[in-house]
């Protein structure tokens, strides 16, 4: 398991430090520090492949679920998010109108289900979808928007990872009332 952070040209070490710090649910359940980490390492090995913005990408994994209030249904996190999003541009990190859209994008809808849109918007949805496995759920194809993402290998590798952290909390018994 990647656990560690790696700070980017994007997200520093002392940014990172920040989110962590200031997430108001804490970091034991569902939503927290080590799934960010996961959706970031997904969407890093999938923008590789995709060309998505890895700005956008980077940003939306670790704010998506930033201003969860609940582990299970939140439907406003994402709005949350991507208002947060626009409190935190240009004071720990800058992106353009068009990347903050995407941004803003990628994480008002990340938990409605969608698979159509911007190239960069689906692999943050694929980068968060594919670390299902947190919560019991082995990623499908069928829901997952861009060709990398679909690929057994990469499914695979990511439900690994999402299944062998010390800090997965998945048991059949808590799967149906979380709400991602």
């Amino acid at each position: 398991m990647h656990d560690a952070f790696i700070p980017s040209a994007t997200v520093s070490a002392e940014f990172f430090g920040h989110l962590v710090t200031s997430h108001a649910l804490g970091h034991h359940g569902f939503h927290g520090r080590d799934h960010w980490l996961r959706v970031l390492l997904n969407g890093r090995l999938l923008a590789a492949e995709t060309g998505a913005n890895l700005l956008v990408v980077e940003l939306f994994a670790l704010l998506h679920d930033s201003c969860r209030e609940n582990e299970n249904d939140d439907p406003d996190h994402g709005r949350r998010a991507a208002a947060y999003a626009h409190d935190l541009l240009g004071i720990w990190f800058n992106a353009t109108d068009a990347e903050t859209d995407l941004l803003t994008l990628a994480c008002t809808l990340h938990s409605d289900g969608h698979t159509d849109g911007d190239i960069t918007v689906q692999t943050c949805w694929d980068a968060d979808r594919l670390d299902l496995g947190r919560v019991g759920i082995r990623p499908s194809a069928r829901y997952l928007c861009t060709e990398v993402a679909r690929r057994g290998d990469v499914i695979a590798a990511a439900y690994q990872r999402s299944t062998s952290s010390a800090a997965t909390l998945a048991s059949s018994s808590v799967t149906s009332s979380v709400r991602l």
